[in-house]
């Protein structure tokens, strides 16, 4: 009886490990759990400094780590061209899939591959979406010293503007409105970023250009405020009322199929500043980075850095992008080309 007793224990201590252990491997969230301690994280940045997406990048970048287990050290990287095809293609295809690559990428950019434009080698079906810090409206504006003041102008006479590369809506809006509504703009490439736009309109090389509001006023705030440009109008997923003085798009267009085509076009808006991360991450990666990101748009020191730089936080979260990308991608296909054939 004294032999069974001394033997049983040992049984009994090597049952209770071979438990923890089957507990340990049945639970993925505790084997998984992810720790960035002593690493650090990149944030992949899809355009060239100082335009809207680099601050956004960066002062995501300045606060994500401390949510982050582990609080590693974030650093912001630019990866510019293509209209952030160049960063979009990288995080899809080359960045590792443990949480240590993130980005953000163009409004636009999700709209690529299925409007079929060259250089999208990435499925936006597939990526991980962490969410956007605010979404977005859209403001086509002029200098004062230009001949196109209104949007009635703009079907009469030439409207000269700067825009940063195919797969921006810097491109693609003021292209598809030249083919749907005889507008004229006259695009003129090859700047790095919006800031380089801002300043070809300085030096007089171009009149205008479409872009973000928050970004354009961040910029220039004294163009707004002392009307040294003027807005021809704003576009987006409904009127912004900071935005005086400026007609919605879609009050002026009449030709229903125009409106639909263009609805689909700028819904880029309502996707705003997205973050994004690899395809195929492990299930607790992908949570803890959009619970991180999740947390760092309610964090106040995030929120006071944003507003310091003039940037108004009204975030998504990544299963909010996620279906807007869906409903995108089940847009009427004969929609989807004739808008492609415009922006190509």
């Amino acid at each position: 009886m004294f032999q069974q007793a001394r033997f049983a224990r040992p049984i009994g201590a090597f049952g209770a490990i071979l438990g923890a252990v089957a507990i340990a491997a049945s639970s993925p969230a505790l084997a998984q759990e992810p720790n960035f301690a002593g690493r650090n994280v990149t944030m992949v940045i899809g355009f060239g400094p100082g335009g809207g997406y680099d601050q956004w990048g960066r002062v995501v970048a300045r606060h994500i780590g401390k949510h982050l287990p582990g609080k590693p050290n974030v650093v912001a990287q630019n990866m510019p061209g293509g209209g952030s095809f160049n960063a979009a293609n990288h995080i899809y295809t080359v960045a590792p899939k443990d949480g240590t690559v993130m980005g953000i990428v163009a409004r636009d950019a999700p709209l690529g591959p299925i409007s079929g434009l060259g250089g999208a080698r990435f499925d936006p079906l597939k990526l991980t979406w962490l969410g956007t810090p605010t979404t977005e409206t859209n403001v086509c504006f002029m200098h004062s010293r230009a001949k196109v003041k209104t949007f009635d102008d703009l079907l009469q006479h030439e409207a000269i503007i700067g825009n940063t590369g195919v797969g921006t809506g810097t491109y693609s809006y003021p292209r598809a409105l030249n083919g749907l509504l005889g507008a004229k703009f006259k695009l003129i490439s090859g700047f790095p970023s919006s800031s380089d736009v801002i300043l070809a309109i300085d030096r007089g090389e171009v009149d205008g250009v479409c872009e973000s509001y928050d970004s354009a006023y961040s910029k220039r705030p004294d163009w707004f405020d002392k009307r040294i440009v003027n807005v021809l109008f704003q576009a987006g997923t409904e009127p912004n009322p900071e935005i005086k003085n400026a007609p919605f798009l879609f009050d002026l267009i009449k030709n229903p199929e125009h409106k639909q085509a263009l609805e689909f076009l700028y819904a880029g808006q309502g996707i705003g500043r997205p973050f994004i991360a690899p395809p195929d991450m492990p299930p607790a990666v992908t949570k803890a980075v959009r619970d991180a990101f999740a947390a760092t748009m309610k964090d106040p020191e995030f929120i006071a850095d944003a507003k310091k730089l003039k940037l108004d936080v009204h975030p998504e979260d990544g299963a909010k992008l996620e279906a807007l990308i869906r409903r995108i991608y089940a847009t009427p296909k004969h929609l989807v080309d004739q808008v492609a054939a415009l922006i190509k």
